[in-house]
């Protein structure tokens, strides 16, 4: 199996080369069957050296957009160069511990899954360190999408979305931001795929540290999930 890792980066010099560090050196020897990979960084018109850094990196495709288009826009690219059977979502920050992949690609190995995504909330009820009200946010849309869509998650926003690539690539995505994450729950479920949840760790940063995510991301995801439910968006490629 070849696994894709896909890193959309925006402004994250202090964080991308350990980032890559970690995904470069992971070990995926405990996989049933050997694990090829591939790492793909689209840099979303950085203003710092997260570039710089990236391309200093050896073995890693590093692709640019030439102004900022937001972390969908930067998968939808991103995707354009995946050759893997798996496409592994990365965020450039840290949050996500990489020695996760071998729990999120296990089942692709032996149960021949087709969408796993890892939750923060499987084995805790609360991750330390999430604010309160990052913790509300995950629990509505984590509720949002298990109502309109029978997803059966406990975790919606989670960045650890693992899809088979003939899948990802088939999904018209559209969404330009951090809408990308419940763009992608909708389309799954509304095509019957089930979703295969593992537990994973989590480190939550703070605005500080250059967490980009805000209120009007979570309005914006309940928007999409709606929008998808009704119909006014299709399921469909044109």
């Amino acid at each position: 199996m070849k696994l894709s890792v896909v890193l959309p980066a925006y402004n994250e010099e202090k964080t991308i080369g350990a980032a890559l560090d970690a995904v470069l050196g992971v070990d995926l020897s405990s996989l049933r069957e050997p694990v090829e990979k591939e790492v793909i960084v689209v840099d979303d018109a950085s203003g710092d050296r997260t570039p710089e850094i990236v391309a200093s990196k050896a073995g890693v495709i590093l692709v640019r957009h030439e102004r900022n288009k937001g972390k969908g826009a930067a998968i939808r690219t991103a995707l354009e160069h995946v050759t893997g059977d798996v496409v592994l979502v990365q965020d450039a920050d840290m949050e996500y511990s990489v020695e996760d992949y071998p729990a999120l690609l296990r089942p692709f190995v032996e149960e021949d899954a087709r969408v796993v995504f890892g939750s923060r909330f499987l084995t805790r009820r609360r991750p330390t360190g999430m604010r309160f009200a990052n913790y509300l946010a995950n629990r509505i849309l984590t509720a949002t999408a298990n109502i309109l869509f029978g997803a059966g998650i406990t975790d919606e926003a989670t960045c650890f979305k693992v899809l088979r690539t003939d899948l990802m690539k088939d999904l018209p995505l559209r969404a330009d931001g951090f809408d990308f994450c419940p763009e992608v729950t909708s389309l799954v479920r509304l095509r019957g795929v089930p979703i295969r949840e593992v537990p994973i760790a989590y480190r939550a940063r703070t605005r500080a540290e250059g967490k980009k995510v805000r209120w009007t991301d979570g309005v914006r995801a309940i928007q999409t999930m709606l929008l998808y439910r009704v119909g006014i968006r299709s399921a469909r490629k044109r």
